[in-house]
Parts: structure tokens; C-alpha cells; sequence
């Protein structure tokens, strides 16, 4: 998304989007980068308790960030005493008069620090959060810091970005974060419960499920784009069971499985809609793959080019098994190429199903 400055000149909006935790930032990077903005990640949260809950929530950010090749920046504070002498005085309202507060004031601190041009927040996710305070007071910090707010209510995409999060096998908290709201778990009589109201009613999205496909040969033109031969694929397609990942009757991505042995198997071709693309959908289908396939076989192979490599070693493809030499040259009419690698050797790699 371009935008322009007083002098009608475009750019890029460089925008902060702080971030409270891996599984609400999913839905909300997704939605930001489909309409061209490239967000910067900022985390700060002096509010989670106790510290093994914050380091897991934020190695998991890290970890997140890095697969998805987004900038993240990590402002390192574990403040459980500042936070409690600041709460401790009127507990049921510790939300709106400190937790929101102090992350969303330094999180424009910092964008106005290192000139970025708007901020948003991830908080605006939840449907468990109080979305008019947050909002209304993100707008007053605009307004004071003249940063714009880019204001999104990311709630619309709750239940999606949840499945995307637990599909990506992301850390799941089990409460909002400091000590308090860890205590309510277990207290349904706790009368420090912070008062929430949204007035909001969350639209259930689509579920995203894995179909297998029967009619094949509908999906060749996808096929094509990770493998450009009709005749390689209709070597493979016939004698493979094809599986979609789709969101309602909409593709997302799709993944032949070729029978190799009676205990092997061959990933043969995985692409996923343009739409969706970089966002892990491939990483999904390939998980939920596995996991079905693995009560009947042991281990699941993948041909593929030197780039692809990482990405297949970070889901498990971690035993080298062989290279076909010159593979590409041989079976394809024309060059192949894979970004800006002239495809040449096809190389093997294994995973084993049975490992956890």
C-alpha cells in the first residue's frame, strides 16, 4: 500500500505493529502484507508472568517471525515488580490503567524514535480484549506523538488465525499474561477480573480443512507452476492421491502423495494459490500429511532443488538420501530454473514418520 506525503510524493508505509504473542500476530501480518504493507514486528511486554511464560511466548515470536522472513524487534524488559506496584492498588481495572498503557505508549516512543510513519497492535485480534479502549487510546497517542494509527479490527479473522496458529504447531498460551489473569483460570470466583465490554460478535470463518481430491486433472494448471511439464506430472498424478488444503470451497494448497513401497512414500508436488503464498499454508498441509500418513508408513521422501532444501529439512526432511545428476536437463525440454537457480540435480531427502 503506497501513501503520500504532503507534497503528493508516494511511498511505502513503514509501519510498527506491536505484537503480544506468535498465534494473534498470524492473522494479523497475513492481512497487512495481502495489502502491501511490510510490517516491522515490535515486541514489548512487561506484563506476562511468570518469566518462563515470557521467554516461551517470545522465543516463539522469534522463531515465528524468522520462518516467515518478517523484521521483528525484541525490546527486552520482564517488569513483574513495576507491574505489580503499578496494579496493585485497583486490580479489576489493572488493564485499561497499565497493561494497555505502557505497551502501546512505548511501542510510539519507539516508532517515533526510528521514524516510522504509523502503529498498530495485534491487540485489536482478540476477542478477548477491550478493542474500543485500545482503539481509543492508540488514537489519542496518534494525536499526541502525530504518528498515525492504523486502525484494524483484525477480530473478523479470530477463529482463522486461531486454526493457523495450532496448525502451525505455534505455543499456545492459556491465558492473557500477568499473574492475575493466570490465577482467574482457576478461580471462577476471582473478583479481579477486568471488565470487558466489546459489544462485538465474531463471524465464524471458514474452516480450513485437507479434502482428498478425486478429480485430479482440475488442478494441473496449479501443478504446473511448481512443476512445469504436463508429462512429468502425468507420470506421477494418475498412480498418487492428491490432497487440498482449502478454507470453505476455497484452494489454498494442494500436495500429491505417490506410494513408493509398503512403507514409503513420496511427496511428489506441493504449491500452494498465489493468495496464499509465504504465509505457511504449505508447512500445514505437509504437517497434517504426515501425522495421517504415519500410522501406516514409516517414512516419507521429497525430490527437490538445492534452494528448497532449508525448507524441507525445517519439516522434518532431514536425512540426505541421494541426487539424481543432471536430472532436470535430461527429463525437461526446456531450462528450469528455481528463483535465480538453474535447475540441474534433483536431490533426495527423507523424513522419518515414526519420529516425534
Amino acid at each position: 500500500m503506497n501513501f503520500k506525503n504532503e507534497k503528493g510524493i508516494e511511498f511505502k508505509m513503514k509501519l510498527l505493529l506491536h505484537t503480544c504473542c506468535a498465534p494473534c500476530s498470524v492473522y494479523c501480518i497475513d492481512t497487512l502484507r495481502n495489502e502491501g504493507i511490510e510490517p516491522t514486528i515490535f515486541w514489548y511486554n512487561p506484563n506476562i508472568h511468570p518469566y518462563m511464560e515470557y521467554k516461551v511466548r517470545r522465543d516463539c515470536l522469534k522463531e515465528y517471525t524468522k520462518s516467515i522472513d518478517v523484521q521483528a524487534i525484541f525490546e527486552e524488559e520482564y517488569g513483574l515488580d513495576e507491574f505489580c506496584k503499578n496494579v496493585v492498588g485497583d486490580l479489576k481495572n489493572r488493564c485499561t490503567n497499565y497493561c494497555y498503557p505502557v505497551r502501546l505508549r512505548k511501542t510510539f516512543e519507539y516508532a517515533k524514535e526510528h521514524g516510522y510513519d504509523a502503529v498498530s497492535t495485534t491487540l485489536l485480534y482478540s476477542i478477548y480484549q477491550n478493542h474500543n479502549f485500545i482503539k481509543e487510546y492508540m488514537e489519542s497517542l496518534s494525536k499526541e506523538f502525530e504518528i498515525e494509527f492504523l486502525y484494524r479490527d483484525f477480530r473478523v479473522g479470530f477463529w482463522e488465525g486461531h486454526q493457523r496458529a495450532h496448525d502451525l504447531g505455534l505455543y499456545m498460551q492459556k491465558y492473557c499474561g500477568c499473574v492475575f489473569s493466570e490465577e482467574m483460570r482457576y478461580n471462577s470466583h476471582n473478583t479481579t477480573k477486568p471488565s470487558i465490554s466489546n459489544d462485538y460478535e465474531i463471524p465464524r470463518e471458514p474452516r480450513i480443512q485437507v479434502k482428498k481430491i478425486e478429480n485430479k486433472e482440475d488442478y494441473i494448471d496449479l501443478l504446473l507452476e511448481a512443476d512445469p511439464s504436463k508429462d512429468m506430472i502425468h507420470k506421477y498424478l494418475n498412480d498418487s492421491d492428491v490432497y487440498a488444503l482449502k478454507k470453505g470451497d476455497e484452494l489454498i494448497s494442494i500436495a500429491v502423495i505417490c506410494t513408493i513401497s509398503r512403507k514409503t512414500l513420496e511427496l511428489k508436488n506441493i504449491v500452494t494459490t498465489e493468495k496464499y503464498r509465504n504465509k505457511g499454508y504449505a508447512k500445514t498441509l505437509l504437517k497434517s500429511l504426515c501425522g495421517n500418513y504415519k500410522q501406516k508408513y514409516d517414512r516419507m521422501l521429497v525430490g527437490t532443488t538445492e534452494n528448497n532444501i532449508p525448507f524441507y529439512v525445517k519439516q522434518g526432511f532431514d536425512k540426505y538420501e541421494k541426487t539424481i545428476k543432471n536430472f532436470f536437463i535430461d527429463n525437461y525440454n526446456e531450462e528450469i530454473k528455481d528463483g535465480d537457480l538453474i535447475c540441474t540435480d534433483l536431490i533426495y531427502y527423507s523424513k522419518d514418520l515414526k519420529k516425534k
